[in-house]
């Protein structure tokens, strides 16, 4: 059976009436940008109620969306959207990356974590259960199990950088292949994340994760500044010096913790874009993917130049 773009492309020859031909053509495209940023696969990230961090079930449950690049080079990332930890920005922060991604021969897994409502290590649960999963995965979905990275925004720079700073090696114990896998993210890519949950982090953010009255202790396990060590994976971020909702400083606490451990990290601070970089659109937002395919190059995630 041909593909939708064969087929398109195919009746398009045929001498048509100009109204008939433009409308074939409209309906076409439109048929064809969505089947190019539709997953796979997607699937609940766990069989059954999901694990709140303290050793009991949730009844709501998270996924997984799979989007294979055409031509893969066995990275693969794990996207966070953003959205405060009170909803998830799944469209030009979920598939959309996924889409981008796809078009540079890497592999995008959308996670839609679960929201936490005070139950703080709800997300950071499923974050470490993604990177498992794409791990146990890797054959089938032909990725290297050692190129396996994460990517968030705003408040999903958060989880993705607590996934970046919270890991094991895997549970020996565990009952199946998933249990057994490393955690541990080979790179992270933030962008404009909350980093520090803090004076300097997002109050909103903080308040959806932690509830109205944190114990100290939670605070610092969730500021990721804190938490870096030199085992933490290379990271990559990028950040407006103009946000008016999420202070570059986040970007600027974590970049410093990762020098001053001896761990490569790259910032790049934005002239403009405010949060969001202007709608995900415009120059800031090509500047960031840009030099983050550049970083990723550098670090030996992606084959040759970007």
């Amino acid at each position: 059976m041909p593909s939708l773009k064969t087929f398109g492309a195919a009746l398009l020859r045929y001498p048509l009436h100009p109204l008939l031909r433009a409308g074939i053509a409209l309906l076409w495209t439109s048929l064809v940008l969505q089947a190019d940023i539709l997953p796979r696969t997607r699937l609940p990230l766990s069989p059954g109620p999901g694990p709140d961090g303290h050793g009991e079930s949730t009844s709501d449950v998270a996924h997984l969306s799979f989007y294979p690049a055409e031509h893969p080079n066995g990275t693969a990332a794990i996207i966070c959207p953003g959205g405060g930890y009170g909803g998830l920005v799944t469209g030009p922060e979920g598939s959309g990356i996924a889409h981008w991604l796809n078009q540079h021969g890497i592999a995008g897994i959308v996670l839609e974590y679960r929201l936490p409502h005070g139950r703080s290590r709800i997300p950071l649960s499923d974050a470490q259960q993604a990177i498992r999963t794409v791990r146990a995965n890797a054959q089938d979905w032909g990725i290297d199990p050692h190129h396996v990275g994460i990517i968030g925004f705003s408040a999903g720079g958060h989880l993705a950088s607590t996934a970046a700073t919270h890991f094991d090696s895997g549970i020996s114990t565990g009952t199946n292949a998933i249990a057994r896998q490393s955690c541990r993210p080979d790179f992270a890519i933030l962008i404009y994340p909350v980093i520090s949950l803090g004076e300097k982090g997002h109050a909103g953010s903080r308040l959806n994760l932690l509830g109205s009255n944190p114990a100290p202790s939670e605070v610092r396990f969730f500021s990721s500044e804190l938490q870096v060590t030199p085992q933490t994976p290379p990271g990559f971020l990028a950040h407006a010096i103009d946000d008016k909702v999420v202070s570059v400083e986040n970007s600027r606490l974590y970049y410093q913790a990762l020098i001053a451990h001896g761990v490569h990290g790259r910032l790049l601070e934005l002239p403009s874009g405010d949060h969001g970089l202007n709608g995900y659109q415009g120059p800031m937002w090509d500047s960031w993917q840009q030099e983050a395919l550049h970083w990723l190059a550098t670090e030996g995630f992606l084959p040759g130049n970007p």
